[in-house]
C-alpha cells in the first residue's frame, strides 16, 4: 500500500494545488516588482519611458480610493479592484498603454477616534494599516504601477491640496465669462472703477478689513458665519451631504443639530449650471446623474421682496410668482438672519393667541422656538404628517403686488438650506401652508381657479388645489391684471410688472449649498491660512507649503455632549499656542508680523478631489502636474469632449458627496488653466455589492457566521436556532471573511475567478464559500490539459489542431473578446470554461497554438497561472504584454445552422441551412422538404412567415 501510495504522489507532483498556487503566485508577484511589469511611462518627465509605448492608445483607468481600515479587507472590497486589473490587464494585450495604480485616502474620523481612545497618533495607526492592506493587495495579483502610489497624509502630497485651496481661495466666478478668474482681476477692476464696488463705495477709500469683506463676497473658498450642520458626537459641523435622510451623522449615526459658526465654504453653486450642463457628456450610469440633477436642483422661478418696515426687505423665490395675489402671511427658517431684525419689543395690538406660543413678548417667543427648531433633523422639520409648528415674530410685510400687510412667522418646515429661508405662503394652494395656516388661523384666498367643483371659498375646502393648467382668478390690481390668464402667461407679466418697479426679477435657483469645508478636528489638512490682529485672512505663499500638522497631546475636540445642540466645538490644534501663533514674513511687502493659524482642518474629501491628476505625474515637486503629461491622459478627445480618465470604477454611494466635488475642483483648475480636463472621470462604473449571511440569536446579536450550522432547513448556533438574512458583509456582523483565507486554501486566481464568475459586475450577489471550488477545478483542469502532472512539462504537440477544435478556440475568442471590453467578466469565464472542457473531451496533447491562445484568455483574469503556464510553454517574455488572441472569422461563423419549421406552431422538420441563406431560399426549401409536404397533406397554405436562418412558420 506504501508502494502505491508513492507512486500516485510521484505521478501528482506537479498537481496544481493551493500550495503550488502560492508558490507560482509570490513568485510571479516578486518577477513583475522586480521587471517593473506595469509600469506606464508618460511621454515626458521623471516618469517619461517607451517611446513606443507611449505611441500606443492610452488608457487611464481608476478605482475610487480605498481608506486603510484597521480591519483589514474582506472579500467583498477586493470586487472592484479585480475587475478594474482584469480590465487594464485585457486593455494593455489590446495595444494600450495603461495607467492603472492606487493610493490611499488616509485622512479621516476612523484614525483619529482610534487615537482619541489610544492615545496613538493617527499617522501611526494610518501607515500600520496600509501596510497591511498592500500586503493583502499584493497578494491578489493586481497589476498596478506602485511608483504612483501615495497616500492623501504624505505632506508631499497634501501639499499640492493645500495649493488647490489656495487657488481657490484666489479666485472669483465671473459670470459673464461663465469662468473662475484670479481674484487679483477683480481687484484691479475694482481699482480702475471697471467694475462697480458694491455699494458704491470707492475701493482706494476702503480698509484692509472692508476690502477682504468685499472680496469674501465673491471668492470661491471664503468663511462666514452661517448655520452649519453641527455634530457634537462627532465634535465637527458637517456638510449637508454627510447628513442622512434621518437628520444624522453618515459616520456614526449621531444626532446632527443647526448652529451658527464661523466655518469655510466652498463657492460650488457657481458651477450649479456647468455641473448640471456637462453631465450629458459623461459616459455616467444615468442613476448617478439623475441624482446629481436632483441634488443640483435646479428651478427657474422669481426673486420677490417683500418690505417689512425700516427692517429691510425679505427676499423670497417662488416657482408660483403667478399666485402672489394669494400670499397672505410669510414665513421665515428660525435661522434667518433677518429674524432679529424684524423682532418688535411687544406684540402687536390684536394679535392672536395662537400665535403668540404663550409668551409674554416676540423675543421670548422666537427665542424658545429657535431652541426647539434646533433639536430637529431637517427631515424631521419637513415631515408632513407632522404637526405644523410655529410662531409669529411681532412684524408685518407688505405684499407688493396687493399692499396688504401679512404676518411674519418663523416656522420649522421652511429650511435655510433651501431657496432665501423664506417663503410666501399661499395656503389655499399650497398643502403645507394649507395646514400651517388652518392650525394658526391664517386667512386663506383663492387665486387659482378650481377645476373639481369644489368652488373658490377656501374656507370650504378639505385641502390645497394646486394646478399648472387652471386659470388666474382675484389676481389683479391697478397696474397689473392676471385674472383669466393661464399660469405661464400670468407668470410672464407678474415677473416683468415685478422687475420694472425693481422689486423682483426672473431668476433660477438651485437645491445645491456651498460646500462647507471646515472640520473641528486634528487628522487633517491644515488650512495654509493666517490671520492679521484684524482678522482679515491671509494666503500663505507656495514656499511655504505643505503647512504640516503639529504634534498635540489631545486628539478630540474639548468635552461635548453628543445630544446638546449648544455645546461649541474647541479644535485639538487650537491648543498647540506656539503652532496657532506665529510670527510671519508673507511676502507681500509688510514685512514680519504676527499672525494666528486657521485651526479648522479641511474635510476628509479634500485629497480624493485631484487624487487622479497625482497619479500622472506623483514626483513633480515643481507643478501640480506637466500640462503635457495630464493632456496626454486625461485631455479632451474625440467622444471625450470634456476629458477625464478612461474608467472609473466604485461605489454608487458617493453620487453626491466626491463625484460631485471633485468634478467642481476639476472645472476649477480647468478654468484657471491648470488642466486640460473639465471633467476628472469620464467613464464611470458602479460596482455591486458583495452580501453575505448574517445570522442573529433570540436578543438580535450577530453570531459567527462560520459557526452556525444548518439542520432540516433551519439555522443553529449553540445549540440555537438563530435567524438569518442576507446583508453587507464585515467584522462587527462576523460575516466576514478574509481574502487571505480564500488566497491559503484555493490561490489567489480562484478567488479572481470566483469574484468575477459570480454574476454581472454592477449587481449585488451573495457571497458562498462552499463554491468557490469550482473555479479552482476550472483552472486545475486547465493546468491538466497543458502540463504533464508527474514531470511538470508541457504536454503540447507541434500539430495544427482539428477543426472542431478551432470552432471552438474562436468561437470563444471572439466571445471573450467582447465579454472583456463590455466588463462581462462572468459571461467570459463561462465562455473560457466551455472551451477548456471541449478541450478536455477531446483527449490528447493539445496543439501548441490552442493551448498559448487558451493561456491568454486566461492571463487577465488568473495572471499568475496564466504567466506559469506560458513560461512551460517556452516562452522567455512576460504573458502581460502579449498581443490578446483574435478570432478568425472563417471559424466563428457556423458552417450550418438549424432551422425549424412549424406548420400551426407544431414543429414538423428541421433543416440544416447557411447562415447567409435569404428569406425567400429558405421558404423554397421548406416548402420542398418529404416532411413538410406529408404533414401539410395537401391543404392551402395560407401565409408562410420566414425568419432566416432559424425560423419558417406555415399557416395552412
Amino acid at each position: 500500500m506504501t508502494e502505491i501510495n508513492t507512486a500516485a504522489e510521484t505521478a501528482a507532483q506537479h498537481r496544481y494545488t493551493a500550495a503550488m498556487a502560492a508558490d507560482i503566485e509570490a513568485r510571479w508577484q516578486d518577477a513583475w516588482d522586480a521587471e517593473g511589469t506595469y509600469e506606464a511611462p508618460n511621454p515626458t518627465g521623471d516618469l517619461a519611458g517607451d517611446a513606443a509605448v507611449v505611441a500606443r492608445p492610452k488608457k487611464f483607468i481608476m478605482d475610487m480610493f480605498p481608506y486603510p481600515s484597521g480591519a483589514g479587507l474582506h472579500v467583498g472590497h477586493p470586487l472592484g479592484y479585480i475587475a478594474t486589473d482584469v480590465f487594464a490587464r485585457h486593455a494593455r494585450m489590446t495595444g494600450h498603454n495603461v495607467l492603472h495604480t492606487l493610493g490611499f485616502d488616509a485622512f479621516g474620523l476612523p484614525a483619529e477616534q482610534y487615537a482619541v481612545q489610544t492615545g496613538t497618533h493617527p499617522r501611526v495607526s494610518t501607515e500600520a494599516n496600509m501596510e497591511n492592506m498592500k500586503v493583502q493587495l499584493r497578494r491578489l495579483g493586481l497589476g498596478h504601477d506602485k511608483r504612483r502610489s501615495f497616500a492623501t497624509i504624505d505632506p508631499e502630497y497634501y501639499r499640492w491640496t493645500q495649493w488647490i485651496f489656495l487657488q481657490i481661495f484666489n479666485s472669483w466666478y465671473d459670470t459673464d465669462a461663465a469662468k473662475a478668474r484670479p481674484i487679483a482681476e477683480l481687484v484691479e477692476q475694482f481699482e480702475n472703477g471697471t467694475r462697480e464696488v458694491p455699494g458704491g463705495r470707492d475701493w482706494n477709500a476702503l480698509s484692509a478689513v472692508e476690502r477682504a469683506d468685499v472680496l469674501g463676497e465673491y471668492r470661491l473658498a471664503y468663511a462666514s458665519d452661517a448655520p452649519v450642520n453641527w455634530c457634537p458626537g462627532l465634535g465637527t459641523v458637517l456638510a449637508n451631504e454627510e447628513v442622512t435622510a434621518d437628520g444624522r451623522s453618515e459616520r456614526g449615526n449621531f444626532p446632527v443639530f443647526k448652529s451658527k459658526l464661523r466655518q469655510w465654504n466652498m463657492r460650488i453653486t457657481a458651477y450649479a449650471d456647468r455641473l448640471l450642463d456637462d453631465l450629458d457628456a459623461l459616459d455616467w450610469p444615468e442613476a448617478i446623474k439623475l441624482q446629481q440633477r436632483n441634488w443640483i436642483g435646479r428651478s427657474e422661478g422669481a426673486r420677490v421682496d417683500f418690505q417689512v418696515g425700516e427692517a429691510g426687505a425679505i427676499t423670497v423665490f417662488t416657482t408660483r410668482q403667478d399666485t402672489l395675489f394669494g400670499a397672505t402671511y410669510m414665513v421665515l427658517a428660525p435661522e434667518h438672519e433677518l429674524v432679529e431684525k424684524i423682532v418688535p419689543a411687544a406684540w402687536p395690538e390684536g394679535t392672536h393667541a395662537v400665535w403668540t406660543g404663550g409668551h409674554a413678548t416676540p423675543a421670548e417667543a422666537v427665542d424658545a422656538y429657535r431652541k426647539q427648531a434646533a433639536s430637529k433633523s431637517d427631515v424631521e422639520r419637513q415631515a408632513e404628517a407632522k404637526e405644523k409648528t410655529g410662531v409669529f415674530t411681532g412684524a408685518y410685510a407688505t405684499n407688493p403686488v396687493s399692499g396688504e400687510q401679512v404676518p411674519v412667522f418663523i416656522a420649522d418646515y421652511v429650511l435655510m438650506g433651501y431657496g432665501t429661508g423664506a417663503i410666501m405662503a399661499v395656503p389655499a394652494h399650497d398643502g403645507r401652508d394649507f395646514a400651517f395656516a388652518r392650525a394658526f388661523e391664517l386667512p386663506m384666498r383663492c387665486v387659482v381657479e378650481p377645476s373639481d367643483g369644489r368652488g373658490t371659498d377656501p374656507a370650504t375646502w378639505d385641502d390645497a388645489f394646486s394646478s399648472y393648467e387652471a386659470k388666474l382668478v382675484n389676481s389683479s390690481n391697478e397696474d397689473v391684471a392676471l385674472d383669466g390668464l393661464g399660469v405661464v402667461e400670468a407668470k410672464e407679466r407678474i415677473t416683468a410688472w415685478l422687475a420694472d418697479r425693481g422689486i423682483g426679477e426672473g431668476t433660477v435657483n438651485f437645491r445645491l449649498r456651498d460646500w462647507l469645508f471646515s472640520r473641528q478636528r486634528y487628522w487633517g489638512e491644515p488650512f495654509p491660512i493666517v490671520y492679521d490682529e484684524d482678522g482679515v485672512a491671509h494666503a500663505l505663499p507656495e514656499s511655504m507649503l505643505p503647512l504640516e500638522l503639529p504634534e498635540v497631546e489631545d486628539y478630540s475636540p474639548r468635552t461635548f455632549d453628543p445630544e446638546d445642540a449648544d455645546t461649541q466645538p474647541e479644535t485639538p490644534l487650537s491648543r498647540n499656542e506656539d503652532w496657532v501663533h506665529v510670527t510671519l514674513d508673507l511676502g507681500d511687502g509688510a514685512g514680519p508680523k504676527k499672525y494666528r493659524r486657521e485651526t479648522n482642518t479641511m474635510p476628509n474629501w479634500a485629497g480624493s478631489c485631484w487624487y487622479e491628476l497625482r497619479y500622472l505625474d506623483p514626483h513633480n515637486d515643481e507643478k501640480l502636474v506637466d500640462p503635457a503629461v495630464e493632456q496626454y491622459w486625461m485631455g479632451p478627445r474625440e467622444g471625450m469632449p470634456t476629458g477625464g480618465v478612461d474608467l472609473y470604477v466604485g461605489g454608487a454611494e458617493h453620487a453626491v458627496l466626491h463625484l460631485l466635488y471633485a468634478r467642481f475642483w476639476s472645472k476649477m483648475l480647468f478654468d484657471l488653466g491648470h488642466v486640460s480636463s473639465a471633467e476628472p472621470f469620464h467613464k464611470l462604473y458602479n460596482q455591486g455589492m458583495i452580501q453575505a449571511f448574517v445570522y442573529r440569536d433570540a436578543r438580535g446579536i450577530a453570531v459567527p457566521a462560520a459557526e452556525v450550522e444548518e439542520r432540516d432547513g433551519a439555522f443553529w448556533y449553540e445549540g440555537e436556532k438563530v435567524s438569518r438574512v442576507l446583508g453587507k458583509m464585515g467584522k462587527s456582523l462576523k460575516n466576514a471573511v478574509t481574502p487571505d483565507e480564500i488566497c491559503v486554501e484555493y490561490g489567489a486566481d480562484t478567488l479572481r475567478l470566483y469574484e468575477m464568475a459570480m454574476g454581472p459586475l454592477d449587481v449585488s450577489r451573495p457571497w458562498d464559500t462552499r463554491a468557490v471550488v469550482g473555479q479552482y477545478r476550472l483552472l486545475q483542469r486547465l493546468w491538466r490539459n497543458i502540463v504533464d502532472e508527474s514531470t511538470g512539462e508541457a504536454t503540447v504537440v507541434d500539430e495544427p489542431a482539428d477543426e472542431d477544435t478551432l470552432r471552438a478556440l474562436h468561437k470563444a475568442i471572439d466571445g471573450v473578446s467582447q465579454d472583456m471590453a463590455g466588463m462581462r467578466f462572468n459571461t467570459a469565464i463561462a465562455k473560457i470554461t466551455e472551451l477548456n472542457n471541449h478541450l478536455t473531451k477531446s483527449g490528447g496533447a493539445l496543439s501548441r497554438p490552442v493551448a498559448e491562445q487558451l493561456v491568454l484568455l486566461v492571463a487577465p483574469l488568473a495572471p499568475h497561472i496564466a504567466e506559469e503556464l506560458w513560461h512551460r510553454l517556452g516562452h522567455g517574455d512576460s504573458v502581460v504584454h502579449q498581443d490578446f488572441p483574435v478570432a478568425d472569422p472563417a471559424y466563428v461563423v457556423d458552417e450550418t445552422v438549424t432551422c425549424v419549421v412549424q406548420i400551426k406552431g407544431k414543429v414538423k422538420a428541421r433543416l440544416e441551412v447557411s447562415p447567409s441563406i435569404t428569406d425567400a431560399e429558405l421558404e423554397a426549401l421548406a416548402l420542398g422538404d418529404a416532411h413538410v409536404v406529408a404533414a401539410l397533406g395537401g391543404a392551402e397554405i395560407r401565409k408562410v412567415i420566414v425568419r432566416a436562418p432559424k425560423l419558417v412558420n406555415i399557416v395552412a
